[in-house]
């Protein structure tokens, strides 16, 4: 039987920036019908070989043949939507010139991943750009799909359609993601790209930690011919991925352990009255909310929900987009006031907050600085720490202590973002979708991380192997205001959903709140003052951060306080104030974004 050649080669392929070699010689090639997966460290090249064969790079030397005529779709890993004023016009745009007229491709993928159409791009949601970018991908029917973290922002709904996609497509299709679950389902074919050696297995990625493990320990026994240094870098580089993984059955039984005692804890507060206060679980309350309610216009995000947060808990908050995880969240945490109800927060809280989209980093300084401004050691968890020690935990070189956060690639990023926050002194600690873009080796140790803090953690991720790891229960959002707790594994929550024929997606039509009769025929619809603050919100939120950044650099002179101690006084005050402003106009903008689709449900 004849074996068909590969729709794709790579021969001896090497690439530099400056004088870093990226690839070594890198050989691959791909077949149609290949379901490979990349994975890597971040910052080891895997997003610049899938540009290289999207065609978007030319390496400095190596053979490239793909066969004539066949088509490429490639989804960055920040996708770029141009002059776009839609989504339906990112998604066309995708659609070779020459078939440009073949709408109807575009009509079948947007109703496929139910994309909102009409919306802006600027104004869209992570999650529905990113099916918007899929979309463009899969729009000029390619033979080869290039996939660079696909399920950042997606829910589970459109994570389980990018699944099926997967599954049925024909041609090649080569996936970068940190979400294991999709890759478990997806992958047949593995590429391990390490230290500017690409490796291949023929497994899908389940098999690829056994996989790692014996390339390790085999390279380990190699390198003891060689001199020591080489060695000690070996061990550097993977010691700490072999350590971790043989730690994970005791995590697991620690999370188990948690789990039973969150149940212990719903069933002793189900058990009395809870308007009575119980003195043995009052000095440990982090949170209680009661009978809490929000609405925006006629549609109601969290309806008469009530919890008690215990010290130690790790909450989880999962749901589809638009259900109104973020709005929890800032009720939770007493950013957003509830229509009714009320939250209280416990006594004494140093709350530690990661968002991607909200911590920035400065450029021009160096990892060290970034961590550490003044000498050489942070204080974290209750010690000190050398900066170089604590960087190499987050799997940086010491050598890139005095690097510019510039030279780091965006994965690198969220791993240095993700060590400024664990940094900071806190009990409780909020974390909005921290999983994205990291490698799996930053996943892993996140996960110890998390396993090891002694304080309370919510989480909002889509993630599902991470919150199996790591939420002792977790909320679920339906999309119609409920909200109901569920103390086990989000693996669990989903069969138990899929098993009471309770649909994942988002329910479109608004709910009237029963003690909120809605008028008959009112037509619902931006006023002037609305749209005027859409437009310029963003860019006020924007001009208040770079404000407070540059009064937190002022207020970091040790200095100030001695010197001029009335400017320190000010610019204590100044920055409280422009934290508030920040807060309201956040909400602010939550609100109306939540009434626009309100407006296109009703529509």
């Amino acid at each position: 039987m004849a074996v068909e050649a590969p729709i794709y080669t790579l021969k001896d392929v090497r690439l530099s920036f400056g004088l870093n070699p990226l690839f070594t010689g890198v050989d691959l090639y791909i077949s149609r019908g290949d379901k490979i997966c990349l994975v890597g460290r971040n910052g080891c090249g895997k997003s610049t070989l899938l540009k290289i064969i999207a065609g978007d790079l030319e390496p400095d030397d190596g053979e490239i043949f793909m066969q004539p005529g066949a088509r490429v779709g490639y989804m960055p890993q920040e996708p770029d939507f141009g002059s776009c004023q839609t989504l339906r016009e990112v998604v066309e745009s995708g659609l070779p010139a020459e078939e440009a007229h073949q709408t109807f491709r575009a009509d079948q993928l947007i109703e496929y991943f139910d994309i909102n159409e009409t919306q802006h791009p600027d104004v869209a949601s992570g999650g529905e750009k990113r099916k918007a970018a899929l979309a463009r991908a899969l729009i000029n029917e390619p033979d080869i799909l290039l996939l660079d973290e696909p399920t950042n922002h997606l829910d589970i709904a459109a994570i389980e359609k990018l699944e099926e996609i997967i599954k049925k497509f024909t041609g090649a299709v080569i996936v970068i993601s940190h979400d294991r679950a999709f890759l478990n389902h997806i992958s047949q074919t593995t590429f391990w790209l390490d230290r500017g050696v690409l490796r291949r297995n023929n497994k899908g990625f389940a098999y690829f930690e056994a996989w790692q493990d014996q390339m390790i320990e085999q390279e380990i026994i190699e390198q003891k011919a060689l001199n020591k240094k080489i060695a000690e870098e070996t061990e550097w580089l993977h010691k700490g991925v072999t350590a971790r993984r043989k730690r994970n059955m005791g995590r697991l039984r620690r999370l188990q352990q948690l789990r039973q005692e969150r149940r212990e804890q719903i069933k002793t507060v189900g058990s009395v009255n809870m308007e009575i206060e119980m003195p043995d679980m009052r000095s440990k309350l982090v949170i209680e909310a009661k009978h809490i309610y929000k609405s925006f216009g006629a549609r109601d995000i969290v309806k008469d929900f009530s919890i008690r947060v215990m010290k130690g808990n790790k909450l989880g908050i999962v749901g589809p987009n638009g259900s109104g995880k973020t709005t929890l969240l800032k009720l939770l945490t007493k950013k957003l006031a509830p229509d009714s109800g009320f939250v209280r927060i416990g006594k004494n809280l140093e709350e530690a907050y990661f968002d991607q989209n909200r911590l920035t980093l400065d450029p021009k300084k160096t990892l060290w600085k970034t961590l550490c401004n003044e000498g050489d050691h942070i204080w974290v968890r209750g010690h000190f720490r050398h900066v170089v020690a604590y960087l190499k935990d987050f799997l940086f070189k010491p050598e890139q202590a005095q690097c510019p956060v510039s030279a780091l690639s965006g994965g690198e990023k969220n791993r240095l973002m993700l060590a400024v926050a664990l940094a900071r002194p806190s009990n409780f600690l909020v974390l909005d979708e921290p999983t994205n873009d990291l490698d799996m080796d930053t996943l892993d140790l996140l996960q110890e991380v998390l396993d090891e803090y002694e304080g309370t953690i919510i989480i909002v991720s889509h993630d599902r192997d991470f919150m199996d790891k790591v939420a002792t229960s977790l909320l679920y959002m339906k999309g119609d205001g409920t909200v109901f707790e569920h103390v086990g594994t989000y693996t669990d929550l989903l069969e138990k959903l899929k098993s009471q024929n309770i649909k994942i997606e988002a329910k479109k039509a608004p709910t009237t709140p029963a003690n909120k009769p809605r008028e008959k025929n009112k037509t619902v619809k931006l006023s002037y003052k609305e749209q005027y603050l859409l437009e310029h919100l963003p860019q006020e939120i924007e001009t208040l951060e770079q404000e407070i950044k540059a009064i937190e650099i002022a207020l970091g002179n040790p200095n100030l306080y001695t010197d001029d101690p009335q400017k320190f006084d000010e610019l204590t005050v100044a920055l409280a104030a422009h934290k508030q402003a920040v807060e309201q106009k956040e909400t602010q903008w939550l609100e109306i974004q939540l009434k626009i689709e309100e407006i296109q449900t009703t529509d």
